[in-house]
């Protein structure tokens, strides 16, 4: 049995960023219009009227003030309100597969490595644009690795997941090290007219790669105490768009395709489960939540961190603690917390330890404990 590190971490972040502001007055105007051409069926009490949204809501409300997209203007046009990203063609890199390269590459040179040294890439997290063939061997190929390479999907916490699954492969022997990569178009799966939703996500891609000890030489290293997973069924986050749409044509383009979620449902459920699991992973390793320096948290909802990191300490977090992203990028989903750990490490101590945590759909909840070495 092998130790195992994270030695490496990758960010790719769009270059384009739409603002609360911005989404808003997107937003808006479809409202306007829409209450204006359906005016006789409002007024009949056979259409219910839409509400404006504003930015001052969509913060209170998230914690959120802009996110990254892969496409700007699709999404803002009024008209449209969905990304337009072309379809390219079998011989080009897919968007997926150009996204997690960009990052792979980043963990990669922080981690002093190059293909050759990789083994294994993992593919994980929330929407994947094909069934097949996997992105991970497309991006398998693309970097140049030799070995294996599948993708798979827990929703949100699809990376904690992906970096037990990396972990326990390394430990074993069976990899050297693993590239676990989360590219997330989120979206392209947001229905950007419903008022509750329309501003939770954003896009990006992160890649960790996950290591042997004894093989690791960079500066950027942290052992893996410990993984737990958790899992358990919940309607209250779902999407139901899939290959079988086809088979039951009345459904087509109905909302359920589309994210969807009971909001307040999750936030009561899921905050004292990810507290609970936390510190349950901790207590089976003999650590104290007081002897934790950082909390990477999933990035979906401010109040959500806010009160999870409450529950634990029995106080309110200080800033550097619980570090948050989710203000510039939004909801990222298995991105998320990834992007906190990529951000906010650097400044840690020798010794120091951080759990990195994701929450979502199924209901799923991952825990990783990490020493700075």
């Amino acid at each position: 049995m092998h130790n195992v590190v994270i030695s490496g971490t990758g960010l790719y972040t769009p270059a384009n960023s739409i603002s609360n502001e911005e989404l808003v007055e997107s937003f808006n105007t479809y409202v306007q219009q829409f209450n204006a051409d359906n005016a006789a069926a409002i007024e009949r009490g056979e259409v219910q009227a839409l509400a404006e949204s504003s930015a001052a809501f969509i913060e209170k409300a998230s914690g959120i003030k802009s996110r990254f997209v892969m496409d700007k203007a699709g999404i803002l046009d009024p008209q449209r309100m969905k990304p337009r990203l072309p379809e390219r063609s079998n011989d080009e890199p897919s968007i997926l597969c150009q996204m997690g390269v960009a990052a792979a590459e980043q963990a990669l040179a922080r981690a002093g490595r190059t293909a050759a040294d990789v083994d294994a890439v993992i593919v994980a997290c929330s929407n994947l644009q094909r069934p097949y063939p996997a992105i991970a061997i497309e991006v398998q190929q693309a970097l140049g690795i030799a070995g294996f390479g599948f993708d798979m999907n827990v929703a949100c916490s699809s990376a904690t997941f992906g970096i037990q699954v990396a972990c326990n492969s390394v430990q074993l022997g069976q990899a050297r090290s693993v590239l676990v990569i989360s590219p997330e178009i989120c979206t392209g799966h947001l229905n950007f007219r419903d008022r509750d939703s329309h501003f939770i996500f954003g896009d990006a891609a992160t890649a960790v790669l996950v290591e042997r000890a004894d093989l690791a030489t960079s500066a950027h290293q942290f052992d893996i105490v410990s993984t737990k997973l958790l899992t358990q069924f919940s309607n209250n986050i779902r999407n139901n768009f899939g290959f079988l749409n086809r088979a039951a044509e009345e459904g087509i383009g109905a909302p359920d395709k589309l994210f969807v979620q009971e909001g307040r449902k999750v936030f009561r459920e899921v905050c004292p489960m990810v507290a609970e699991l936390i510190g349950q992973h901790l207590s089976e390793n003999n650590l104290n939540v007081s002897d934790v320096k950082r909390f990477w948290l999933h990035q979906a909802n401010l109040s959500m961190n806010h009160l999870i990191v409450k529950k634990l300490l029995g106080r309110d977090a200080l800033v550097e603690e619980a570090p948050v992203i989710l203000d510039t990028y939004a909801n990222t989903s298995s991105a998320g917390s990834v992007i906190a750990l990529h951000k906010h490490q650097d400044d840690l101590p020798k010794g120091a330890l951080g759990v990195l945590s994701s929450f979502g759909a199924g209901y799923s909840i991952g825990s990783v404990i990490l020493r700075k070495r």
